[in-house]
């Protein structure tokens, strides 16, 4: 009987400090493809670091059964770890490193036309990458670029790329390694509804090449090529399934939570009075040109007050160049006539002027804070517009940044580090950090990536709320339309840059 590829026997698995599995059985065979699922903070992603060897294994034992073969094939391969890069991983954070060689990008460095010059092209990022030599080299750059469409990206440099974009070259890196495992840590999230739909053909032919594929991704986002589905309940894989015999329908989640409106009201009276302005941002015929490639072009938006806004689009069509505009984190707003909060940019008010009024998340806004945060910390630095807190906490502050915690059912992460929290209840800190100062405009970049079915709910019914028990602004980004809520009522559609009709 031939081994399979790789198999977990009976181990247990420890990250730090923290048991993630015990008596983890898993075994993947030749010609299989599998998808995880399971609700967030269930293990589909730590069982993904597990085989890519992140973590601490004690007991049992993983057998990589394709590693000798593949070590006797490398003309170069000398150290123990070959088995591990023959194991490509695409996950929520990305390790891209400047041209100086260092990983620290900070956020606003895309928006810096100086600073940005530092960061790699997509061609120069994908140059770098080595495969292990072996005799199964099929993806070339060419065959990479062209499977994910980053032929117009090439000389663009990555810290600027959308985070749909981002995805796209991952997975493009990852092709490039001509690994013998691919994982793929939900990578759906972030893509525009084209992409998505081409997402079947592309795993299509990644599997067609001889990759094996494993995927923690939602039971509706299912790849038809996949042969094999594991439920994740608590750390344990609770069923495995052929994907043949799986019926997503079955695994949906009890969407019925109660949201305590007192509670909420109290949260949202906790500042002081807002103070009323005739417009929250006024943009006339906004242009925004880096080099010889035009971002925007001849934008005119007016929001008001109280409106409710989707901003819409596929990737790379502006939207985020847009929202940094009103943000605060692009210098080119100086260069256009933008009114925010009543006030001309460039008439003398500040960019904290401009903070202090604005909730803000985005997909990648997780990866800017400091190391030694722990999850109340980093709410509490909502009060102040950091990215992460650098001064003493004020026990008023952090009591709020709690009772936040507790409207978003993440109140047990309250003294963990953001870091060492699943992905899903990363963001739910930073929808508290936006939330926690009651700002007069809300800006929500894509806030519903990497949370499951209950906690999408979850966070829709709180936006709802919140819209109806006050008269904040809200800007809201998704390329799912479920996840617009319904107070939402207005809609602005890019594409490449331009305001269109549809």
């Amino acid at each position: 009987m031939p081994l399979p590829l790789f198999s977990i026997n009976h181990v247990t698995v420890r990250n730090l400090n923290t048991t993630l599995f015990t008596n983890l059985n898993f075994t993947v065979n030749h010609g299989e493809h599998w998808a995880l699922i399971g609700e967030s903070g269930s293990g589909k992603s730590a069982l993904l670091q597990t085989i890519a060897g992140r973590f601490n294994i004690t007991g049992g034992i993983i057998g990589y059964h394709f590693f000798e073969d593949y070590l006797q094939q490398a003309a170069n391969a000398d150290n123990n770890n070959t088995h591990h890069k023959l194991i490509s991983i695409v996950e929520g954070k990305h390790h891209f490193r400047n041209l100086s060689n260092t990983t620290d990008f900070y956020y606003q460095q895309r928006y810096n036309s100086s600073d940005s010059e530092d960061a790699l092209t997509v061609e120069q990022y994908l140059y770098t990458i080595q495969a292990v030599p072996h005799k199964a080299i099929y993806w070339s750059l060419e065959k990479a670029i062209s499977l994910l469409k980053l032929d117009e990206l090439l000389d663009k440099q990555i810290i600027k790329l959308s985070n749909g974009e981002t995805k796209r070259l991952r997975i493009a890196g990852a092709l490039l390694k001509n690994p013998v495992l691919l994982l793929l840590d939900n990578p759906l999230t972030g893509l525009d509804i084209q992409t998505r739909k081409e997402f079947n053909l592309i795993i299509d032919e990644i599997i067609a090449s001889g990759i094996t594929v494993i995927m923690a991704t939602s039971p509706h986002e299912i790849p038809a090529s996949i042969t094999h589905v594991a439920v994740l309940r608590d750390g344990t894989i609770s069923q495995i399934i052929p994907k043949d015999e799986f019926n997503p329908e079955l695994f949906l989640q009890d969407a019925a939570d109660g949201i305590d409106n007192e509670n909420l009201k109290a949260l949202l009276n906790t500042s002081s009075p807002k103070t009323p302005f005739e417009f929250i941002v006024k943009m006339n015929s906004v242009h925004v040109k880096y080099s010889e490639k035009t971002i925007l072009d001849k934008i005119n938006w007016q929001i008001l007050p109280g409106e409710r806004w989707a901003l819409l689009g596929p990737n790379g069509a502006g939207k985020s160049t847009l929202l940094s505009l009103i943000n605060g984190d692009n210098p080119q707003a100086y260069a256009n006539d933008i009114v925010l909060f009543d006030k001309k940019r460039g008439t003398g008010e500040s960019i904290w002027d401009i903070k202090s009024k604005i909730g803000f998340v985005s997909p990648e806004l997780h990866q800017y804070f400091p190391t030694d945060n722990s999850c109340l910390q980093v709410i509490e630095s909502g009060y102040y517009d950091t990215l992460g807190l650098f001064r003493p906490s004020q026990k008023t502050k952090a009591e709020i940044a709690l009772r936040w915690m507790k409207a978003l059912e993440i109140e047990k992460y309250a003294r963990v580090l953001l870091k060492n929290i699943p992905a899903s209840a990363q963001r739910l800190c930073l929808l508290a950090r936006a939330l926690i100062k009651n700002p007069d405009l809300l800006i929500f970049d894509e806030p519903c990536q990497g949370l499951d079915e209950h906690q999408q709910h979850h966070f829709k019914k709180l936006v709802d709320t919140i819209c109806s028990l006050s008269n904040v602004t809200l800007i809201y980004v998704t390329h799912y339309q479920h996840e617009i809520p319904e107070s939402v009522t207005k809609v602005l559609r890019l594409k490449k840059g331009m305001v269109v009709n549809l």
